[in-house]
């Protein structure tokens, strides 16, 4: 510990944070109760390498210490520590992430500056890559308290993390303020443009903008907020808009604009942002929830970066707020499959089973290769060199620009301490239904660009595989959607922006045609099902082994080609699916079947049809014959369009021609 003898000029770049007084729910992601340690795993324990399923991982420890208590957070910086108890700051939001600054930064050395009142013990922690807890440094404080902690980032070439530890004594301790610091430089403070797409969700884009209006210290690195609204729902019709809009003292913009999808609305945040002079585009997406510090740890970051670099926050679970959905997402280039969490993560960490000092895999430092739109800030000297969005309407425009960034020299940092609540992909299934036909379409674009291996690596198998599954499964309306995105990828990159604001009311137009595109709310709403067991006796129907997965598929096809459905079928269903028994191979063995939605809100009848399945298994075997063949000339039209397609003139003339109101 350093003497309280100011020789240099500091900055603050981390403060401690505790929640709102609306989210006790979220305490395990600021505070922890307990010792420093809590409960570690050895480190040659395979866990630390190989991390494990959650539902294993329930199985062999819980976080083994009482959470902080609620009611003694007093401010959203300070909080009360009772007479014998301990409280760790070694937490999701209040840790360190000393490696991403080491590694992102020119920083080298920080300070922890701790402010208390009462008497206890104010005690510093690191770990290494490998999730080993190392004391630091320690202090017993009394009183009105400021205890300062020089430290150096050089260890932390491959992971790790600082924290502090306060140990009341008799009387209580209370943590007045505690902020990690570095020498002051220079440079300028970067400004951002905060920008939200939205399409019908204006209480979720009020509520931000309300978040934001109750941290002003938030909104001095902000130039502009900017909700691009695209929905027929608008944000300022909403009750108590004009009150937050004021309160946001003249940095609240709102633009009307035709649905243009995630793309189109992230792309005109990229170019207001640019237009405005911001040094960053701030992405959001609307159906979250913010935590403001966010915005400030993302700035501050991304201001000390050697070179312009993305940085983008965590997203956890709206509906169980302790949950981190990945700590990081690569793209895997053979098979071009985005979301994927990083080798060494795992997917969906309960922080409130085992916190950061529990779980040895949070400490290695994981590099990306994008981050979701959810919450991406991207320099504007980025958008300047590489441009927009590619006008891809939804799904994919992240991931394909990470990709492009990262090939033009731009790293993608996801930054911990950084973070949204936003809805689980748990609750979405957007692999069927209208937005298939984007999921199709952009994989093969993003793959005809990106894709290092000779015809995309397994793109093409994989995509045509994914079309025979739709089929046997009875799920038409996807299939055609799939269809389309094959004919349409086909006709090359021309058409992108034209087709941006048209290509969705084409698609919905589709569903009467198809009993699978209908949803209706309730089970009852549909004929009952014939008394019985169903196909296969009941019998629980499991994924056929790689061995039998071939021949399986074949009889599968050709049973449902030959032979007709039963003669009952399209009048009365055989049975009932929840969605999370909605698979293929058990869905495939129905001729008629009622399956809920991933949501819970309806559920939709499938019914099998022997003209379709033929008719549309025979288009897609040519389109992808077709496809193969003209690959590498269609991967040569992709890649020479890209900077066209994504240039501030070709999307200027899009905004002009779907922008209302005069905006």
């Amino acid at each position: 510990m350093s003497a309280a003898v100011e020789t240099t000029d500091w900055t603050t770049i981390q403060r401690v944070i505790l929640p709102s007084a609306d989210q006790p729910d979220t305490v395990s992601l600021y505070a922890d109760a307990g010792s420093a340690s809590g409960i570690r795993l050895r480190e040659n324990d395979e866990l630390a390498r190989t991390p494990k399923l959650p539902e294993d991982k329930l199985q062999m420890f819980s976080s083994g210490s009482q959470q902080a208590h609620f009611e003694d957070l007093l401010t959203r910086h300070s909080m009360r520590v009772r007479s014998g108890e301990q409280i760790s700051f070694g937490t999701y939001f209040n840790a360190f992430p000393a490696s991403y600054w080491r590694r992102w930064t020119s920083v080298r050395d920080i300070r922890l500056v701790v402010r208390t009142t009462g008497t206890g013990t104010v005690t510093v922690y690191k770990s290494n890559a490998r999730g080993s807890v190392q004391r630091v440094d320690g202090v017993h404080v009394d009183g009105d308290s400021t205890s300062v902690f020089e430290l150096s980032l050089k260890p932390f070439g491959d992971g790790g993390w600082y924290w502090f530890d306060l140990a009341a004594s008799a009387d209580g301790l209370v943590l007045e303020s505690g902020q990690w610091e570095t020498a002051a430089t220079d440079a300028p403070k970067g400004q951002v443009t905060l920008e939200i797409t939205t399409m019908n969700k204006p209480d979720f884009c009020l509520n931000n903008a309300r978040i934001l209006s109750e941290n002003p210290d938030v909104l001095e690195t902000v130039k502009e907020i900017l909700i691009v609204d695209q929905g027929t729902q608008k944000v300022e019709d909403q009750p108590g808009f004009a009150a937050v809009r004021d309160a946001l003292g003249g940095k609240l913009r709102i633009i009307n604009q035709a649905n243009l999808g995630g793309s189109g609305g992230f792309a005109r945040g990229m170019y207001e942002a640019v237009e405005n002079g911001s040094d960053y585009a701030l992405l959001l997406d609307d159906d979250i929830v913010v935590e403001p510090e966010s915005i400030v740890r993302l700035v501050t970051f991304a201001d000390h970066c050697r070179k312009p670099t993305i940085v983008g926050g965590h997203m956890f679970d709206l509906y169980n707020r302790s949950v981190l959905h990945t700590f990081g997402e690569v793209v895997d280039p053979f098979r071009i499959v985005p979301a994927l969490p990083h080798a060494d993560m795992e997917t969906r960490h309960d922080f409130s089973v085992a916190n950061l000092r529990q779980t040895p895999w949070l400490h290695r430092r994981v590099d990306v290769d994008y981050n979701g739109w959810w919450m991406c800030l991207i320099p504007t000297a980025v958008i300047k060199e590489i441009g927009l969005s590619l006008p891809l309407f939804i799904k994919w425009d992240d991931a394909e620009y990470g990709l492009r960034a990262r090939e033009a020299g731009f790293a993608t940092v996801s930054m911990p301490g950084a973070a949204v609540w936003h809805v689980s992909w748990i609750d979405k299934d957007d692999l069927v239904g209208w937005q298939a036909y984007f999921h199709a379409r952009n994989r093969l674009i993003t793959t005809l660009i990106h894709s290092p291996y000779p015809k995309g690596g397994r793109v093409l198998r994989e995509s045509f595989q994914s079309d025979v599954k739709h089929l046997v499964s009875m799920q038409y309306f996807t299939e055609h959607g799939h269809i389309e995105a094959l004919r349409d990828l086909l006709k090359g990159p021309e058409d992108l922006h034209q087709v941006l604001g048209t290509k969705l009311p084409e698609i919905n137009a589709l569903k009467s045609h198809y009993p699978d595109a209908q949803l209706k709310d309730d089970v009852d709403d549909f004929p009952a099902p014939k008394i019985g067991r169903g196909p296969m006796g009941g019998t629980v129907v499991g994924l056929p082994s790689k061995k039998q997965l071939i021949p399986w598929g074949i009889k599968t096809v050709a049973r449902q080609l030959i032979k007709a459905p039963g003669p009952e079928s399209a009048e009365r269903p055989q049975g009932y699916l929840a969605h999370r028994d909605n698979r293929w191979y058990r869905v495939a063995h129905y001729d008629s079947v009622v399956v809920s939605n991933a949501e819970g809100t309806g559920a939709s009848w499938y019914q099998r049809d022997p003209k379709k399945l033929k008719a549309m298994l025979t288009e897609t075997t040519r389109l992808h014959a077709q496809l193969f063949r003209e690959w590498d000339k269609l991967a040569r039209q992709y890649r020479s369009a890209v900077a066209e397609i994504s240039s501030f003139d070709a999307w200027k003339k899009t905004f002009e021609a779907n922008t209302k109101d005069g905006d």
